[in-house]
């Protein structure tokens, strides 16, 4: 198994839930989309839930050394912040008690674990795609739009994924 695949959860602040809309989850794609078009990331599994994000992933040989879930969390709050710059009513929820920052979309000290064997990896991404299903927003794990589990299940092209089994 390709070493240093992490399972990482980010949670949105006070578990609020601000990945509700659709316009917010498409930032967390495109960050995502981001990371895999320039090489950074092999993206395994993924479901944006409207309180909290599940990525499975892992940093490509260029990126070892760098804090890859850093830039991607910084980079989604920053875009985050920018397309609620005129609901002043949204913005206010994140406003931060830290003085490093002026709003706050995560919360601070996300998960990560790293995935050591194929069968953790293959619990983690069953539980990625089963959390919709588990939180009542669709019937079947395929069914859900903001997840990889359709190209798992039905082997719908998805080109942010990179299949687990192809770096085994």
């Amino acid at each position: 198994m390709h070493q240093g695949i992490e399972f990482f959860t980010a949670t949105c602040l006070n578990w609020q839930p601000l990945l509700h809309s659709d316009k917010y989850k498409n930032i967390v794609i495109d960050s995502l989309n981001f990371l895999v078009k320039n090489n950074r990331i092999w993206l395994y599994g993924y479901v944006i839930m409207p309180n909290h994000i599940h990525i499975l992933w892992c940093k490509q040989p260029d990126w070892l050394n760098k804090n890859v879930q850093q830039h991607f969390s910084k980079f989604t709050a920053q875009q985050l912040k920018f397309s609620m710059i005129n609901d002043s009513r949204s913005l206010e929820n994140y406003k931060s008690s830290q003085n490093d920052r002026e709003y706050q979309f995560w919360e601070r000290r996300p998960y990560k674990a790293t995935m050591y064997n194929r069968i953790v990896l293959e619990q983690k991404l069953d539980y990625i795609h089963n959390n919709p299903v588990k939180a009542e927003l669709c019937q079947l794990p395929e069914e859900y739009l903001h997840s990889s589990a359709s190209y798992y299940i039905k082997n719908e092209a998805n080109e942010l994924i990179t299949h687990y089994m192809e770096h085994m």
